[in-house]
């Protein structure tokens, strides 16, 4: 947390206005030797022709060979150094869907998930019923009651929900239970610590009685626990970084981190890129920074659908000129890690990262993507380096020292 001491000291509020537009799970591989990456393979002129007054380069999110998930992702896309403050999955879901949470609250972050008659994980998704569905569940599962704590159960999107317990006494190291694996079935609930063991016995508690309540409604005949977190209270965004700002994003859980550490998030019923563009345009004037999350690359990306992925950057193309159009002094385009559609997860692979700016060392035009990103004037940085990037493009930090 230094670092964000020494950039708050210099940072400047000069009215210029960045905006990052993160493509979830941007990052990607060729399906053979020589071929193309989701990114080079897609029709992006509009992307293309920001490269030559661009300074491009390659990032890791977190460090060499660590796999990121979405919240150390964006964590260290905000200047948050995800080594240093990890933030567990469930509290960014419980914040994105604006749940109140209290500092005796555990939050988990929960998929609904399809299993066989033997208890094996057939579905870790569940089909990704709809969200209406998702609600039907919930409650269900909101019958549940255990002595001792008071417990919350709230639906998300599609096949995910939260649970939030409130009591005294309740610690949260607790791994998840979701094997990450189909044809298994899901792990043992167990705390990691001594003043974690009371919260894992109450999720034993409820998660077997979950299961028997779900045995009747196939696809989502069961649930998966994942990100069992609490509140860390972080140092806020727009302090911090002296701007006024905001995010603009379909799913909860990316509202949740970004109201996580201080943003306000703009309330919408946008999306398609384009729709979610729009967006920034009504608001234009009300902040000097946006985050702008576009979800299905990574989606589309964990389901292993190349095509698909290539077509979702194909349209944040197309609408780029809403943005582009409002001429803001900093335009970066990265992800919050890769998710190439050959592996089908979330991998360590370095992701690409454009930093459009008059200030912006320029190299090379070209096609946007890794290859051309790999001989790039910014080189080989880290995620926690871009919004320094982006404030010093934006003659947004003053000098360091005398």
């Amino acid at each position: 947390m230094d670092k964000l001491k020494w950039i708050h000291e210099m940072a400047v509020d000069n009215g210029s206005k960045i905006i990052l537009l993160v493509l979830d799970g941007l990052g990607g591989l060729p399906l053979e030797p020589g071929g193309p990456t989701e990114l080079e393979a897609a029709r992006t002129p509009h992307m293309d022709s920001l490269t030559g007054r661009a300074a491009l380069g390659m990032s890791d999110v977190v460090a060499p060979g660590f796999s990121p998930g979405s919240g150390p992702g964006h964590m260290a896309l905000f200047g948050y150094d995800p080594l240093e403050v990890l933030i567990g999955r469930g509290v960014l879901e419980a914040m994105g869907i604006g749940f109140p949470l209290t500092p005796n609250d555990v939050a988990i972050r929960a998929n609904f998930c399809t299993v066989d008659a033997d208890g094996n994980i057939t579905d870790r998704r569940a089909g990704r019923i709809p969200t209406e569905e998702c609600a039907k569940r919930v409650e269900v599962l909101r019958q549940i009651q255990i002595p001792g704590v008071e417990i919350f159960v709230e639906p998300v999107k599609e096949y995910r929900f939260v649970l939030v317990l409130r009591g005294d006494g309740l610690g949260a190291n607790i791994p998840d239970n979701d094997p990450q694996l189909t044809g298994v079935p899901a792990l043992p609930i167990r705390a990691d610590d001594a003043a974690s063991e009371k919260t894992a016995e109450i999720l034993r508690q409820w998660w077997a009685q979950a299961n028997r309540l779900l045995a009747d409604y196939p696809p989502a005949n069961s649930c998966l626990l994942r990100g069992i977190s609490k509140d860390p209270g972080m140092p806020r965004f727009p302090e911090v970084f002296k701007m006024r700002s905001a995010a603009v994003a379909v799913y909860p859980m990316y509202k949740g981190v970004a109201r996580l550490v201080g943003m306000d998030v703009i309330e919408h019923h946008a999306e398609t890129p384009a729709e979610e563009f729009q967006v920034v345009r009504q608001h234009w004037d009300e902040y000097d920074f946006f985050f702008v999350h576009i979800k299905k690359t990574d989606s589309y990306g964990e389901d292993g659908k190349f095509d698909e992925r290539v077509h979702v950057i194909e349209t944040v193309d197309e609408a780029l000129p809403i943005l582009l159009d409002l001429k803001p002094d900093v335009l970066v385009i990265t992800g919050d890690h890769s998710t190439p559609a050959k592996l089908k997860r979330h991998s360590w692979h370095p992701v690409p990262v454009m930093i459009a700016a008059d200030a912006a060392r320029f190299g090379k035009a070209g096609k946007f993507g890794e290859t051309l990103c790999a001989s790039g004037s910014l080189g080989f940085i880290r995620h926690v380096d871009i919004i320094p990037l982006a404030l010093a493009h934006a003659m947004r930090l003053g000098k360091y020292g005398a």
